[in-house]
């Protein structure tokens, strides 16, 4: 089925979830810490306008709340107390080098074409638009796991781990036609308290080893094992 069967809300779903499978690759090769938080936000605003245009399509009232929900918390709450973190712990100017960024980038296309390998059984129960966006969602998934692999500071690894639950809020949202208000409310409120608690343990890390590099921290235990 061509782009041009199918209907205007396809296209658009197929279009934001491009968007945000790009946001994902480009996780990958931020090296600043607030470009990294930047790109997070912008990932945070594709899901707000995807979850808009399921509720309008759908005519279910309780997800424009649900956009709106999520453009406060993954747009701007969220980025904004990572943002705060990073300046308090003077990481602002930090850059991240990434060992061999051409096998990362190959590594996150393998990625891609896996995960469309693996949903492909199901391309008789459901849409072409829906197999697609299943299939860019688990790659949201296993490329924040990628991103977490690789990176070697503690913050980095934090927005990986919150671009992963926004790749399973993408596919729950695209193929199901939004969650029930109640689990929208708790997956965000878990999400904002694990934001909180991660940047009570940054202080906490930071203060006693004056670093959040967790290579550093691999090392300091590896020498405690030798002592």
């Amino acid at each position: 089925m061509s782009l041009q069967n199918l209907s205007l809300y396809e296209q658009a779903i197929l279009v934001l979830a491009a968007l945000v499978l790009y946001t994902s690759f480009s996780l990958l090769v931020q090296t600043r810490l607030l470009s990294l938080i930047k790109t997070f936000a912008w990932q945070g605003a594709l899901l707000a306008a995807t979850a808009a245009s399921v509720a309008f399509v759908s005519k279910q009232p309780h997800l424009y709340i649900s956009a709106l929900l999520t453009f406060a918390l993954k747009a701007i709450l969220i980025p904004w107390i990572l943002r705060r973190q990073v300046f308090k712990l003077n990481l602002h100017h930090n850059v991240e080098s990434l060992s061999h960024p051409t096998l990362v980038l190959l590594g996150g296309i393998a990625i891609v074409i896996i995960s469309s390998y693996v949903v492909s059984p199901i391309e008789q129960l459901s849409l072409q638009a829906t197999r697609n966006t299943i299939a860019i969602s688990l790659s949201v998934v296993l490329l924040s796991m990628l991103l977490i692999i690789v990176r070697s500071q503690a913050v980095s690894q934090v927005v990986g781990f919150m671009a992963m639950e926004n790749g399973l809020f993408f596919a729950a949202l695209v193929s199901t036609y939004g969650m029930p208000m109640v689990v929208e409310l708790g997956i965000a409120f878990d999400v904002l308290v694990a934001a909180i608690l991660f940047g009570v343990f940054f202080f906490h890390i930071s203060e006693n080893l004056d670093s959040l590099d967790v290579d550093q921290m691999n090392r300091l235990s590896e020498i405690d094992h030798r002592q």
